[in-house]
């Protein structure tokens, strides 16, 4: 699974950042039982998604260090689930960071990297690295999970673009390297793009095409792209619309059911429970109950609706459990 979070921030003032608007006496009055209730709703959703089963991989952005992932898998409630832990530590300005979390038993860690995201225009200000990580599975294989958090629209939609451009070009360039270096490679990138499956950095830069036109095993593939004509279909309540800003992207040999490890069904879902989302009162539409509305404390759990998409292995050799 992958969640925005939204501002998960601790309550100690880092010198080295840019988080004076998450400090007791800040502008967000963010408060120790503010940030652990937040805790406590993070932990919610992921054992929400699981069901029976707590997801093997979660993918997490809007972090601000090392110290609220620990917090999260080893001091509230989601310490039952045995999670290790994976963090970025990126040059943005405000601290934001994304993190992978990984139970050991369906994920072997192997490596891990991050990736600085260099832009062609200078001015532009430094944004989250981009994470990625190899594991192996139960069923033997190899799986490679990119997190992204890519840069914002502030200043609009259209301006904002060559920032995430360049982001999408350093993210093919790491895709195209694993596709020419291993046989079989199985990718799975997650994350909030800031953009939709339909605009440039995602559909030409990263080339990742709607399921529906698979056609090689190298290709990526959005999972998304498909259900945009859907109602109220998205991750992100923009100016009384839903926009699909959290995405699945993924090799094309997880789709092929005749593979040993593919995604069930092709399909990637947003987790959309009644406890996730609250009514306004002015138009009647449901959005997503945030922690903040403004500098209001109202106690939700993220601007954002997490996404998530369940692997089928269809083997696993005797040597693997």
């Amino acid at each position: 699974m992958f969640y925005n979070v939204e501002n998960l921030f601790d309550t100690i003032d880092d010198p080295l950042k840019n988080d004076d608007e998450f400090l007791p006496d800040g502008p967000m009055n963010w408060q120790p039982w503010k940030y652990w209730e937040k805790l406590r709703n993070i932990t919610r959703v992921i054992t929400a998604i699981g069901g029976m089963y707590s997801p093997a991989l979660v993918g997490l952005c809007e972090i601000e260090n090392d110290s609220v992932v620990y917090d999260l898998a080893r001091r509230s409630p989601l310490r039952a689930q045995g999670y290790e832990y994976i963090v970025t530590h990126s040059p943005d300005e405000r601290g934001m960071d994304v993190a992978l979390l990984y139970q050991r038993h369906q994920f072997n860690l192997l490596d891990k990297n991050e990736y600085e995201v260099v832009f062609s225009d200078k001015v532009v200000r430094p944004t989250r690295n981009i994470l990625h990580a190899a594991g192996r599975i139960v069923s033997g294989d190899t799986l490679d999970v990119f997190v992204c958090h890519w840069p914002s629209r502030s200043g609009g939609q259209r301006e904002s673009e060559p920032a995430r451009l360049d982001a999408a070009t350093l993210l093919r360039r790491k895709v195209d390297s694993l596709f020419m270096i291993r046989k079989s490679t199985h990718i799975v990138i997650m994350g909030d793009f800031n953009d939709g499956p339909h605009d440039k950095s995602i559909f030409r830069m990263l080339k990742a095409k709607s399921r529906r036109h698979y056609r090689s095993d190298k290709e990526l593939y959005n999972l998304f792209f498909h259900r945009l004509k859907e109602k109220d279909f998205g991750t992100y309540f923009f100016r009384g619309r839903w926009e699909v800003l959290d995405q699945f992207i993924v090799s094309g040999n997880l789709l092929r059911e005749d593979n040993r490890i593919y995604i069930k069904g092709g399909e990637a879902h947003i987790f959309k429970p009644d406890f996730l989302l609250q009514e306004d009162k002015a138009s009647g539409i449901k959005r997503p109950y945030r922690t903040h509305y403004g500098p209001r404390y109202v106690g939700g759990f993220s601007d954002h609706l997490p996404v998530y998409l369940d692997i089928v292995i269809n083997s696993c050799p005797d040597s693997v459990r």
